[in-house]
């Protein structure tokens, strides 16, 4: 038996139940490719229900607004991937007359959609013969046929996507896509696969080997910067803060945050004090009460980036027009840095 239809035989009893897997609707297919690039299924797949939930169409989703989108994107990360979804609903409801592009070539003109999200969209919705290739998919390739090249290498990405354009079954893409997909989610996993029990076994390269635990390859990852955040609580007697929407490009871009201050290292109180004094002209002097609501820095780590953070809260006699109800501060999209804090400080 080949390797193609072995592995749907396999997917035909191991598959997961996913409500993605019940539909061939383009609209809910590239919304539940969205929300797992970089999430698992179990995480993703709250953010799904409520998505369909709250947006049943795609014109629901174009008409809404931005700022609701990233509220109920709140804690996946990676919010361009929100902004995007977003920026393509208009687009198509718009330009396209509310019709899902219907093949690989014109799906991948979308915004927020590369090579992998079009072969899986084309596929599953529209049974295009389009092999996908992502993390799973590497893995799998990798150890079945022992290859080396590292998957995030120029070559390893053209020759991984030429060997799952041949591996793909023809008359079924849909399924074979995902059953690949599925098989390195499910047995062929990053750590410690149970390979006693793989349907590959008698021919895996990697475990004929010994090497499941070095394949597949990935060259070292981009280097890890250190950033140092200040956070300023401002409240006032009207129980009113400051909550600013980030413009600036970026990895939390639209959403909102309490006014910032950057430093080239963890600040002490004293430090602190002189620094505000500088930058920001709500703070006087003569009447600066402040108090640090975490001595160590909390470490927000993302991907390239390591945030080293500290709140201080600041009690002002009165704030700008532009202040808003500290009550009100959950109704506003912002990252699970600030979310959680929010959660947590008794204002």
């Amino acid at each position: 038996m080949d390797f193609n239809h072995k592995l749907i035989n396999w997917y035909s009893s191991k598959k997961r139940e996913l409500p993605w897997r019940e539909t061939s609707n383009p609209y809910y297919i590239w919304l539940s490719e969205i929300i797992l690039q970089q999430t698992q299924v179990k995480q993703g797949l709250p953010y799904y229900d409520a998505f369909v939930t709250q947006y049943p169409t795609i014109f629901d989703l174009a008409n809404a607004s931005e700022t609701s989108i990233l509220k109920l994107w709140q804690g996946l990360g990676y919010y361009s991937r929100a902004r995007n979804l977003h920026f393509t609903a208009k687009h198509i409801v718009n330009a396209l007359n509310g019709e899902f592009p219907n093949n690989y070539k014109d799906i991948l003109k979308l915004k927020g959609v590369g090579d992998y999200t079009a072969s899986a969209i084309a596929s599953i919705a529209f049974n295009e013969v389009e092999a996908v290739v992502d993390g799973n998919v590497y893995r799998v390739l990798s150890r079945y046929l022992g290859i080396e090249t590292p998957i995030n290498s120029t070559l390893g990405i053209k020759e991984f996507k030429s060997l799952a354009s041949t591996l793909i079954d023809p008359k079924q893409p849909a399924t074979y896509n995902q059953a690949i997909m599925e098989f390195g989610a499910m047995q062929c996993k990053p750590k410690n696969p149970d390979c006693t029990v793989c349907p590959f076994q008698d021919s895996c390269v990697a475990l004929q080997n010994e090497m499941v635990d070095v394949l597949p390859v990935k060259l070292k990852k981009t280097k890890v910067t250190v950033k140092y955040f200040n956070f300023l609580v401002f409240m006032d007697p009207h129980k009113k803060t400051l909550f600013e929407k980030r413009t600036n490009k970026g990895i939390w871009q639209h959403l909102y945050q309490f006014p910032l201050i950057e430093s080239e290292k963890s600040l002490t109180a004293e430090e602190f004090h002189l620094l505000n004094f500088k930058n920001h002209d709500i703070l006087k002097p003569e009447t600066l009460d402040y108090s640090l609501y975490n001595e160590v820095d909390i470490i927000h780590k993302l991907s390239h980036q390591h945030l080293h953070t500290k709140f201080w809260i600041i009690d002002v006699a009165s704030l700008p027009k532009e202040a808003i109800l500290i009550k009100t501060l959950t109704n506003y999209p912002s990252p699970v840095l600030i979310s959680e804090f929010i959660d947590n400080f008794s204002f």
